[in-house]
């Protein structure tokens, strides 16, 4: 504990004594089991509650994928060069807020990462990404994590389905096409929905690594970060953005909606707190003005990948995060 944070502790306990003094709650003969136990509680309750609030808060460890480390967004930092991680991504900017040193805070995200890269090390093509859990440790008490998206192939999905809505709206959006989400069926046939199966197996995957956080950094405090909005609940008026079936749009943006929810019932199965971000991001989307969205569409028109958040986006996930942390209302 700092020496500034000593003596707002000791502040308190002059108050809490003086408190305590005041209604009573101190030794009396033939009481000292209970009396003078309650008074000593009552006098270390406010340091315990700042040495609380400072460890909580740091070394903090950031573990993820492209959506944390916000590839093309300036400006980009830290090695391998292929992970391509912005110093204004969320958890840079959670951890400027929140005061943290730079020798407290390791982010260890990076671009195309899947669940078993925590664990793993990962090639990237211009270096290679030490397995990401490598920089928890008993000191670190604070963990936020976000991924999942490459375990079912969210990209892929987006690009095969583009490609199709292309086809789809050059031959009339469905006047020789009636079926108006010839993507969707393609992971939906005779065999049952695709995505849905390799949601539930991630789900199941991230049990793991958050059982394996938990025996790394036993102290920490862990946060799962959910995915913004990337597509509107209008599933018509994005064709000039995403170039998108109206019924593969549904479909993608459900298959997310699925898939935070997934998130969110390991993390809190797990011990871990989910932050929603799709909540604030609704209206924000790939599909919205430039000036308002929080994600980029297929050409984007600020620094940033390609269907990825820009620095608006980043910005969004910080806050979430810093909302649920209580230090911004």
């Amino acid at each position: 504990m700092t020496t500034a944070l000593r003596a707002a502790a000791a502040g308190a306990l002059l108050a809490c004594g003086a408190l305590a003094a005041a209604v009573g709650v101190t030794r009396h003969d033939g009481d000292d089991s209970t009396s003078a136990t309650k008074a000593m509680e009552a006098l270390t309750a406010p340091e315990k509650a700042v040495e609380a609030l400072v460890t909580s808060r740091g070394p903090y460890v950031a573990l993820g994928d492209s959506y944390t480390a916000g590839p093309r967004i300036p400006g980009q930092t830290g090695t391998p060069a292929g992970c391509a991680r912005s110093d204004h991504n969320y958890p840079s900017l959670v951890a400027r807020q929140l005061g943290i040193r730079a020798t407290d805070f390791r982010d260890m995200s990076c671009s195309g990462a899947t669940i078993a890269d925590l664990t793993e090390s990962q090639e990237t093509g211009e270096g290679t990404n030490a397995a990401q859990l490598t920089a928890l440790s008993a000191q670190t008490r604070l963990v936020t994590l976000g991924i999942g998206g490459n375990d079912i192939g969210f990209s892929t999905m987006i690009k095969r389905c583009v490609g199709m809505g292309v086809v789809y709206h050059a031959l009339g959006s469905g006047k020789y096409i009636p079926d108006d989400m010839p993507c969707a069926r393609l992971y939906t046939g005779t065999g049952g929905d695709q995505v849905q199966r390799k949601i539930d197996a991630a789900g199941s995957r991230l049990t793991d690594a958050l059982k394996n956080i938990e025996q790394r950094a036993p102290e920490a405090r862990v946060y799962v970060v959910g995915y913004p909005a990337i597509l509107p609940d209008d599933s018509t008026g994005c064709e000039r953005e995403m170039s998108l079936a109206p019924g593969d749009m549904t479909y993608l943006r459900e298959k997310e909606e699925q898939l935070n929810a997934e998130l969110r019932e390991r993390a809190e199965a797990n011990g871990a707190v989910y932050v929603d971000t799709y909540s604030a991001s609704e209206g924000h989307d790939a599909c919205s003005a430039a000036a308002d969205r929080w994600v980029e569409p297929l050409v984007p028109s600020s620094p940033a990948a390609a269907i990825h958040p820009n620095a608006r986006g980043e910005q969004g996930m910080a806050d979430a995060v810093l909302r649920v942390l209580g230090t911004i209302g």
